[in-house]
């Protein structure tokens, strides 16, 4: 969704506006400051100040231009006041996420690890079958993830492989882009405009309201949040995964010291 742009233009310290007059913009604006002259020298410990005061605000410090940039990101009222509608569509990622990985799997003759998914899907970086398409979905397998958008309704789901079966791992910003890219929710009933900002207010919302909830993953060190109302399956820890693939990692054991990323194809 796109938003309203107003632009100031700041010659001086007193024409910048006060933090009551920037908290009242609505979300459907988006602020500009622009700095010209001797003022732009600080410009950068204004917008580190602006940052400090406006709880609930995203301020972007320019590197090059001569400007701030300020936005009202989503608020906790407005995301328990739609709580339900952010829950269904968690619900729907989840449903929507284990459906086409299952799709996937048939489709290209895979034998898919119910303990580890992530080890079924590397095997396509292998042959080069690590972007391609199934059915009306285009893939890319890539890191923890395999990202599938619709060709034809351009509906777009990041599925994370290093949860077990569970496919409902949500990301700020990829959880966000699915809502958006997703016509049967539209017209929205709360504006979106910020992916990951937004979307990360959401979540953190979502869990206080314990609509959602972390998960741990397969990978150590790793965790994820998924809808708290869903059957729940088990996620196999990075030890249990040792035991389950004993027989390869005894394999390579013999070739070199055994690292468990390595063994996974990833960095940390």
């Amino acid at each position: 969704m796109d938003r309203t742009t107003d632009v100031i233009i700041i010659k001086s310290i007193d024409q910048l506006p006060s933090v009551d007059e920037i908290k009242s913009i609505s979300r459907e604006r988006a602020l500009k400051l622009i700095f010209k002259g001797k003022i732009n020298k600080q410009r950068e410990q204004i917008g580190q100040n602006l940052e400090y005061e406006l709880s609930g605000f995203q301020v972007l410090i320019h590197t090059i231009d001569p400007e701030l940039n300020i936005i009202k990101l989503i608020t906790d009222k407005e995301i328990e006041d739609h709580q339900y509608f952010f829950e269904q569509c968690a619900k729907d990622y989840r449903k929507l996420g284990e459906r086409l990985v299952l799709m996937f799997v048939d489709k290209l003759d895979l034998n898919l690890n119910t303990d580890f998914a992530l080890y079924t899907f590397n095997d396509l970086k292998q042959d080069h079958r690590q972007i391609g398409t199934v059915g009306e979905w285009r893939y890319s397998v890539h890191g923890f993830h395999c990202g599938f958008q619709n060709i034809i309704t351009r509906q777009y789901i990041e599925v994370s492989l290093v949860f077990g079966l569970e496919f409902g791992d949500l990301d700020p910003y990829f959880f966000v882009k699915f809502i958006l890219s997703s016509q049967n929710y539209h017209p929205l009933p709360i504006p979106l405009f910020e992916e990951y900002a937004d979307g990360s207010r959401i979540i953190k919302k979502m869990t206080s309201l314990r609509k959602f909830e972390e998960i741990p993953s397969n990978v150590p060190g790793h965790t994820g949040i998924a809808v708290t109302d869903r059957e729940k399956v088990e996620i196999k820890s990075d030890l249990d995964l040792e035991k389950i693939f004993v027989k390869h990692i005894e394999e390579i054991k013999k070739k070199s010291k055994f690292n468990l990323w390595k063994f996974l194809s990833l960095k940390r």
